[in-house]
């Protein structure tokens, strides 16, 4: 999903939705159904509306649109007092489940023998989505050391 469709989506979800959302971002919620409908041209959402929506909404899903686009992976940092090592066994038991489900991703993408960009790109979420399980594992005992 791309950034824009991205941003209409967490608007949307936004519970009481963007009738909700929009008084606390300071505009009517019909200015905001136009800014974040990728289809509209007239309303456009700037940056610091895009950061206002995922702030309020606390959704981090447009920032990890906008890295996937870019070619990045995002990795939360982890809460230092949060590490241990049921943490790290709880995140490598993820590990697994996520380089499974890649692997699952790839059979299914080969399985007719013919690869299409849709079939790529969820190959690709699921790469990312792994990649970052494994750069939280680093990042949690990195706030371990000592």
């Amino acid at each position: 999903m791309n950034i824009l469709d991205t941003l209409h989506a967490v608007a949307h979800a936004y519970k009481g939705g963007c009738e909700s959302l929009a008084p606390r971002l300071g505009m009517s919620a019909a200015v905001l159904r136009s800014k974040v409908n990728p289809n509209t041209e007239t309303h456009q959402a700037t940056l610091m509306n895009a950061v206002q929506i995922a702030e309020m909404a606390d959704d981090d899903r447009v920032l990890e649109a906008w890295a996937r686009e870019r070619g990045y992976a995002l990795v939360k940092m982890p809460n230092v007092e949060a590490c241990s090592d049921a943490a790290i066994v709880e995140l490598m038991g993820e590990a697994w489940s996520t380089h499974g489900d890649v692997g699952s991703e790839i059979c299914k993408t080969l399985q007719d023998g013919r690869v299409d960009m849709k079939e790529v790109d969820h190959v690709e979420k699921k790469i990312f989505k792994h990649a970052q399980v494994l750069f939280s594992i680093a990042s949690r005992l990195r706030g371990m050391a000592e």
